[in-house]
């Protein structure tokens, strides 16, 4: 719970030139991305339940 603010800053940092203008919006054009998107997913969906695991 204490990683909660870093990683949501970290979010909101590095999203905001995504969504630097009107209208911007997010979204995978490719496989590549898809995929990237892909690994996060797990990537999170672990730390989440090994956090949740260790209390």
């Amino acid at each position: 719970m204490k990683h909660l603010t870093a990683l949501a800053s970290a979010f909101i940092l590095t999203a905001g030139p995504a969504l630097a203008h009107g209208g911007a919006h997010v979204h995978p054009h490719s496989a590549e991305a898809w995929m990237a998107i892909t690994v996060v997913a797990v990537v999170a969906v672990g730390c989440f339940s090994l956090m949740r695991g260790r209390k």
